[in-house]
Order: structure tokens, then sequence, then C-alpha cells
């Protein structure tokens, strides 16, 4: 198999990324696109020593009835989707896949994985879209980056967006455009507006944050107007003058309106500043945590210790349940907003404590915590094995993990199996649509 050999090749299975998988001459072939039983001419385009890459010459000859009519014009060029020419439940299917063949394979547990929970509906789901500007001053975008570049991808709208997100984006170009805006230019560093970053909450209401290579836009008076009139009750200004890829810088001025933005989840209040992070998908992310707290079983009578805690989403709806909750998290703003959200919301039983997880946990089980229920929610990274042996001298009776990378959730379940925890039930939940992207929800009881 050589580079630019273009081979007829038939699609077995889906990848992680959905993407089709072919074998030919016994190494695996991934093809974006190509879906399980169509066959297509494809051109290799990268050959590896264990697998190669290739890529569709033509449509294949005859069509999967899985396959359907992408609906974005922008679709797969932008890269934020990856299954938009597949059918949704197609997708679904897909990510369970993905979660019984990452147990298996990694974890070495061959455990019974039910249906994802998918949306009723799946579209419009996003709550905050982040969105490069380029083009010239006479024809200004945004858009998405194409995979593994900054090649801006323009669009004028998502389809997984929340409104009034499309219409605010075409009321900030007609604004760059009617003022002679610029553009930042990343290989120059010139050029003014960054990016465009849109947040809305439940009620349709949106955030607007402008990040600008400077401090100040010209007429901002009519930006404000143009947003407004699309929905916008807090327009921001984000000064962000260095060459990173980082979106946002330190500095905001709010030209409009108050300085954050009111949402709801899980029955509780949150207040969101530009920087602040805040599940995408509401809807799904109440599935998701409801699940969690399903999952925890917990009694009036217990103490919850929610590891990787964030800005405490998951502590306060839990710690409604149960006599004590405590939350651990290394980001300072996090444990800020934790306490401030409790605050909030009126909740009394829940403390929070600065630390990284590795070293915090086991202090505090050295000093005697003995948590019934013990929650990990982690970064992509997954457990450091410090925590599953403070997990295993605390002894709780029952250990819920939320991840949304099963690789790593598998790898850290193998390790619980070995520190006396058997899984005992899981359940994916499908935060992302349209994405290869599962949040997975596993529950491990004591032996």
């Amino acid at each position: 198999m050589k580079k630019n050999e273009i081979i007829t090749m038939t699609c077995d299975a889906l990848g992680a990324d959905l993407e089709g998988v072919c074998r030919h001459e016994g190494m695996a072939v991934f093809v974006p696109g190509l879906l399980p039983g169509e066959t297509a001419p494809v051109r290799i385009v990268k050959v590896q020593s264990r697998f190669a890459f290739g890529r569709m010459e033509s449509a294949p000859e005859v069509p999967s009835a899985l396959r359907r009519t992408p609906d974005c014009p922008a679709y797969p060029r932008c890269g934020g989707c990856t299954g938009r020419h597949m059918s949704y439940e197609a997708t679904l299917d897909a990510k369970r896949k993905q979660v019984q063949d990452c147990f298996r394979r990694i974890g070495h547990i061959d455990a019974e994985v039910p249906p994802v929970i998918g949306m009723e509906q799946p579209a419009q789901y996003r709550n905050k879209t982040a969105l490069p500007v380029g083009g010239d001053i006479d024809n200004p975008q945004v858009g998405f980056f194409a995979p593994r570049s900054h090649a801006l991808i323009p669009i004028s709208r998502c389809p997984n967006a929340m409104p009034p997100a499309d219409d605010l984006c075409a009321a900030f170009l007609q604004w760059m455009k009617e003022n002679r805006v610029s553009s930042y230019k990343e290989e120059s560093h010139t050029g003014l507006v960054r990016h465009l970053v849109i947040r809305v909450n439940r009620k349709g209401e949106a955030m607007v944050t402008v990040v600008v290579n400077g401090a100040t836009l010209p007429r901002e008076d009519r930006l404000v107007s143009a947003l407004k009139e699309h929905g916008a009750v807090s327009v921001i200004l984000n000064e962000n003058r260095e060459r990173t890829n980082v979106i946002m810088g330190r500095k905001f001025r709010t030209l409009f309106g108050p300085d954050s933005l009111q949402d709801t989840l899980c029955g509780l209040k949150f207040e969101l500043s530009p920087a602040a992070f805040f599940q995408v998908n509401p809807t799904q992310t109440e599935v998701l945590y409801r699940t969690a707290l399903e999952f925890a079983d917990l009694k009036e009578t217990d103490t919850l210790c929610d590891v990787y805690c964030g800005a405490g989403t998951i502590t306060l709806m839990m710690a409604q349940h149960c006599k004590k909750a405590l939350g651990i998290e290394i980001v300072p703003q996090a444990i800020d907003n934790a306490r401030e959200n409790a605050r909030r919301n009126g909740v009394t039983n829940a403390d929070f404590r600065v630390g990284a997880a590795e070293d915090l946990l086991p202090r505090l089980v050295e000093e005697g915590l003995r948590p019934d229920v013990i929650v990990i929610d982690p970064p992509r990274k997954g457990v450091e094995p410090a925590v599953i042996a403070a997990i295993a001298a605390a002894a709780p009776r029952r250990v819920v993990y939320v991840s949304c990378n099963v690789a790593t959730q598998a790898r850290d379940a193998a390790l619980l199996k070995d520190a006396g925890y058997q899984l005992t039930k899981m359940q994916p939940v499908d935060m992302f649509c349209w994405t290869s992207g599962v949040e997975n929800v596993a529950c491990f009881e004591k032996v």
C-alpha cells in the first residue's frame, strides 16, 4: 500500500471518530465518511506501520440505509461534527459500541452497555459558540477552523447553536462591514477582531463577547444597538493582544448590560461570567447529572465527596439528598464560583476545598475523611493512581464515575476493580450530538 494509491474498499465498522474502518491486506484503513457495508474507491493519503488513512474518491457504489444528506453546508469541512452524513440513531449505536469496546479492550471488563440516551430533537443544543473571525475588510467572516489547521471555514449558520446565535453572528458581520472593522491576522499579528463568543441561556438571552487585538472598537454604540435587536442582553469586550491560541485575554470591559449571564441547571441558579465553564448542552447535562444522582443512591445520613467538582454543579445538586457534601477542585476561581453558587442557592451543607485531587484527597482520607459515596468527574486524562489509592483507603460503599473520555474511564475501571470495586452498571449519554464524543456514567460497588 502506497500513498496516493487508489484502492476499492468496503467498510467493516466505524472507528472512534465515526470514520469508516476498512481492511486491506490485513491493515486497517480509516476513511472518513464511509459507512459500514459501503464500497468506494479510496485514495491512500497516509501510511503508517500498522494502519493507514484514506479519502473517498467518489460516492459509495450502493449507499447504506444509514446514510443521509448532511443538513449543514459547512459539513464536513468545519470539523465540528463527524456524523452528519448518517442517521442520528446510527451515531448513538456507534457510541454505544465505542463504550463497550473500550471497556473490553482497555479495561478487560465485559459489561453490557445500554443504549445511549439521545436527544428527542438533536439540534440547537449548544449554549456557547466561539467563532474565530476572518475574511477581509470588505467581506468579514466568522466560522470554525478546519481540523488540524487554522484555515477558517466560513459559516452563515450552525445547526448545533442555540438561537439567537446565528442572528447575532449575521448582525455582527454586518456591523463589521459597515464600519470597516478589520479582522485579526494570525500570521502578522495585525488586525482587530479575533473571536466572537456567544453564550445563550435557557430563556434565549445572549451574552456576546468580542475578543479584540486592542482595547477599543470603532462605533461601539452601533455594535451594541445591532446586537440588542437580536437578543443580546450583555455585550462585553475582551482584550487579547498575545500571540496565542487561547481565545480570551484577562481584561474585560462591559459595553452594555450586566457583566454576567444568569442560567439554571438541575433546579439551581448560576451566574456565568464570560470566561466561566458551563456544560454546553443543558438538556443532556441534566440527564447526565440525574443519572449520576440515581447511581449514587444517597441516604439522608450520607457524606458525599465530589472529586474534580469544578464550579460545584454536581456537589450542590447531590447535597440536597445527603447530610454533607464536600467538593474538591484544583482551580481556585472554580472553588470561589462553587462557594458563591452554594450561597446563591441556599445550600448550607456543602463545603469546598482547593487542591489537586491526587494531593488533597489522600491527605483528607489520612485525616479521617470517610465518605459513603464518592463521585469523580475528571478531565479527559482520567484519574491519577493516587486518587484510586485514596478511594480504596476511604472505602466508600459506592463510586460514581462520570467521564467524557471512555478510554481513560475504562483504564481506571480496571484500577478500581483491583482496588476492590465491581462495575455494576453504566449509562452513556449523548451530550455532543453528531460528533463522536460521548459521556458515560459508571457505578462501582465495594465488593
